[in-house]
């Protein structure tokens, strides 16, 4: 293992598990809570490709369950939208990634570097973080008319950073659909966002040197697909305020020192 040693590989791949579980806890989604996690291993844009594979997997498990109560005018309004934003987002997570870094300062003998990457993510972990915890923005609601507006804001922050399930459960929740037409609708929506951003990112991590960790991206992967899988068969999905509020602070402290380039 070129990047990693073995305790760091077992860390990864049990932190990348016990925070899928944690998921059920927390009222954060699968993306919100593990992209910050595997930033803490990861470069920035790999990790929110990575996050991108396991909730695409995760999403597969739904596609077949309840994919076929989707609504097909919903998907047409918002999810075409949706897929066009999400190839503009992931390009530009693809092109800031290569700019210039911002400032570099030193503590003691290390090294930090501030980059446009890093700052960007940070602003936009920190306002969904605060987005999913806030009460306010939970009853935010919109009509069926401004669903394409929807679908692009949701498939723009979704190629960018993964986060789109908060803005698409706004605009979806007003569209006049039955809770099961609902649920379909947004899973055929979130999976085909995740599908069009990894094809985006895939020539990213295959250019990277990346491959030559490829058994321990592969191991977090599944080992965060299992634990969203065992959470989702074992445990009741129920939101503890204490655990909620604990992550809320985690994603937020994450994303401070993500945007001043501790991480």
């Amino acid at each position: 293992m070129s990047f990693f040693n073995h305790m760091e590989y077992v860390i990864i791949c049990l932190v990348a598990f016990l925070t899928s579980i944690l998921t059920f806890f927390s009222g954060f989604g699968l993306g919100t809570i593990l992209m910050p996690v595997f930033a803490l291993f990861f470069p920035i844009e790999l990790a929110i490709a990575l996050t991108g594979v396991v909730h695409f997997f995760n999403n597969i498990f739904k596609l077949f369950l309840v994919g076929n109560k989707a609504n097909k005018n919903v998907l047409i309004q918002f999810g075409i939208p949706a897929i066009i934003a999400a190839f503009i987002g992931a390009w530009v997570l693809l092109n800031i990634t290569d700019l210039p870094s911002i400032h570099t300062y030193q503590i003691g003998n290390k090294l930090f570097v501030i980059t446009p990457v890093k700052l960007i993510i940070a602003i936009v972990l920190i306002v969904f973080s605060v987005i999913e915890l806030l009460p306010f923005f939970n009853k935010l609601q919109f009509n069926k008319k401004q669903l394409p507006f929807g679908g692009f804001l949701s498939g723009f922050f979704g190629g960018l950073s993964g986060h789109q399930g908060a803005l698409r459960t706004a605009f979806l929740i007003k569209s006049g659909l039955t809770k099961e037409a609902f649920i379909g609708t947004a899973v055929v929506i979130s999976s085909l966002v995740d599908f069009t951003r990894i094809s985006m990112y895939s020539t990213r991590m295959l250019n990277s040197g990346l491959y030559k960790n490829i058994p321990l991206i592969i191991s977090a992967t599944l080992a965060a697909i299992i634990g969203a899988f065992v959470g989702h068969k074992l445990l009741k999905k129920v939101t503890l305020k204490f655990i909620q509020k604990f992550v809320a602070v985690f994603l937020i402290i994450v994303s401070i020192a993500l945007g001043i380039g501790l991480i």
